[in-house]
């Protein structure tokens, strides 16, 4: 069948409503035929009992009237006052030779003969003491007689270790000239069954449609967002259902994925303009140095230059691009190592208060140059930290340098350290221009300056901040900026306290 009709083919409504309909056609169908059975089974043993209850009646009746059967009696029984009462069966009595005595039918009916050999088979056994129950087929013309017969020997005084005066054999014809018929019941049972099962089918039908609507309205939803996705528009949501069960958990589920995707794609296109940017600004650092380096080398390999004092500058200028160059592929590499996770930290105890200090020796002299005073407000009992000393170091040595050259003659630096959920919050404060509240959320990306003209007066190759980033990260650690235009700057990392 389903050769013909291929589900496969056909949408899931459609699939839905057929299925809800052979679910209902199948149980009409066994319904329609359990209830024909069962009632067709009532009828045949409830008149199987009937002919026989009967036939047992009449036995005994005859045998209280008479202590044997003769042909007059059998004509006494046919013309009595009982002779309406069993016109509309068919009886025949025999006496003990076998011999009839009375017979009756009900009018224009007729008794096979294949059916009268049956019957006196009957009254055979029951001469024999054995009672004999069955159904006369009849034939297939509409006057032929059919139904169930019953023949029972007749004992004298109606006792059943009495002499057998005779038999008897009694039938009910299985449909009637008038009246009630069983076989009209059941035909009419099983139209009712045929028109029930068509006004439920119809219902059913109503009812599968909008079942079957209620649950792929959301399912076509879902197909429409996810066809929307694969086009690229990857804000496509779907309007949840107001169920909970699984179609509805389903659409919030798909909503949540494709938050996940929209955002993945958003990181991604960031990450891939991030990607640019770097090439840009890589692209863009290292063309001034080597303009300055291939300027320089043309000029002396030109004798431009006469003077020996100037060659030696221009070689000095050219040494410093160089260096210049070696600190910026210096700091790509560093940055590139520090976030794939590939450079060894040496952790250890740490003291910062220790470490501030050396940290200021260093830098203390340009302060001084400039007119800063820097503060070290690390108390000396400070917890020790867990973490590299050189990269702590690096750290210090590029925020301190940052304040520096942010910070007027005049200005102070401090550097300050609490705990704070068992962990030292070191922290840079200076007091110089701040940081414009456009670029405070990016200061830490690579290549970031707030000096939009990278002229490098104010500055290095962009990737210092990073690389701090990179380090307290890489130590477990987080680091963020505050600051305000004209309020100053405080930079803040968190360190793991040893345990």
């Amino acid at each position: 069948m389903l050769r013909f009709f291929p589900l496969s083919r056909h949408s899931l409504r459609v699939k839905l409503v057929l299925s809800y309909l052979m679910v209902a056609l199948g149980a009409v169908l066994i319904l329609a035929i359990v209830v024909s059975v069962a009632v067709q089974n009532y009828f045949q043993n409830t008149e199987r009992q009937q002919v026989h209850a009967l036939a047992q009646t009449l036995a005994d009746e005859i045998a209280l009237r008479s202590s044997g059967i003769s042909p007059d009696q059998g004509n006494r029984i046919g013309n009595g006052t009982g002779a309406p009462f069993y016109n509309p069966f068919l009886m025949i009595l025999v006496n003990s030779q076998g011999q009839q005595v009375f017979a009756f039918k009900p009018p224009r009916v007729v008794v096979g003969d294949a059916d009268l050999t049956t019957l006196q088979q009957a009254l055979q056994q029951a001469l024999n003491g054995h009672e004999a129950d069955g159904w006369l087929p009849g034939t297939a013309t509409p006057d032929a007689f059919s139904g169930y017969y019953s023949s029972i020997p007749i004992h004298d005084q109606g006792k059943a270790t009495g002499k057998i005066l005779g038999a008897l054999v009694l039938s009910i014809p299985a449909r009637y000239p008038r009246g009630f018929s069983p076989g009209d019941f059941i035909l009419q049972a099983n139209q009712a069954i045929f028109i029930t099962g068509i006004l439920l089918s119809l219902t059913v039908i109503v009812f599968s449609l909008l079942m079957a609507r209620s649950l792929t309205r959301p399912l076509e939803s879902l197909t429409l967002a996810a066809e929307s996705m694969k086009q690229g528009k990857y804000t496509q949501r779907v309007d949840a259902p107001k169920s909970q069960d699984e179609l509805g958990q389903l659409a919030l589920t798909f909503n949540a994925m494709a938050d996940t995707i929209e955002a993945d794609v958003n990181e991604l296109r960031r990450q891939d303009q991030v990607r640019r940017e770097l090439i840009a600004n890589i692209a863009h650092d290292l063309a001034t140095p080597l303009t300055a380096i291939q300027g320089f080398s043309e000029a002396l390999a030109d004798d431009i230059l006469p003077s020996p004092d100037a060659r030696h500058e221009t070689a000095q200028l050219i040494g410093r691009e160089v260096q210049r160059l070696r600190r910026l592929v210096a700091d790509i590499q560093n940055m590139t190592a520090l976030e794939a996770g590939t450079i060894h930290l040496d952790l250890a105890p740490l003291d910062m208060h220790a470490l501030v200090d050396e940290t200021l020796a260093v830098i203390e002299g340009e302060c001084e140059q400039a007119g800063i005073h820097v503060y070290n407000d690390i108390a000396v009992d400070t917890p020790l930290v867990q973490a590299d000393s050189d990269r702590i170091t690096q750290v210090l040595l590029n925020l301190l340098d940052n304040a520096r050259r942010h910070t007027p003659a005049g200005g102070q630096i401090h550097m300050a350290a609490i705990i704070k959920e068992h962990k030292l919050l070191v922290s840079v404060h200076d007091t110089g221009v701040g940081i414009d509240p456009r670029d405070l959320s990016h200061i830490f990306e690579r290549f970031y300056r707030a000096d939009r003209s990278r002229t490098g007066a104010t500055g290095g190759s962009g990737l210092g901040l990073s690389i701090v980033k990179a380090i307290i990260i890489a130590h477990n650690g987080t680091i963020w900026a505050e600051s305000s235009p004209g309020q100053g700057t405080t930079i803040c990392f968190t360190l793991p306290i040893v345990t």
